[in-house]
């Protein structure tokens, strides 16, 4: 289950309300990918389907996993004790 936010662009997409920040084409599926974060009970729910690409990041982003919304786009987030924390729509290549 989704418990917190770490941008405010990804909870109005959650919340239905559109972002004038992202494109509506990422929008969309940020929103089914975002359900299935949400539904998940464990990390390994997120696996399937394989274009979510689940794996854990490195780096600056040391301790988040990713779900790839598209080449692009991804959601980043925390995963600890069947919950994600600090969920974001971000641009890969930024």
């Amino acid at each position: 289950m989704i418990q917190s936010f770490a941008c405010n662009e990804t909870e109005l997409i959650w919340n239905g309300t559109r972002s004038r920040k992202l494109p509506a084409d990422v929008q969309q599926r940020a929103l089914t990918k975002l359900a299935m974060i949400d539904a998940a009970e464990t990390l390994d729910d997120l696996k399937l389907p394989l274009s979510n690409r689940l794996h854990e990041l490195g780096h600056d982003r040391a301790g988040q996993h990713s779900v790839s919304i598209n080449m692009k786009w991804r959601i980043c987030f925390v995963w600890k004790d069947g919950n994600a924390y600090d969920v974001e729509v971000t641009n890969h290549y930024r």
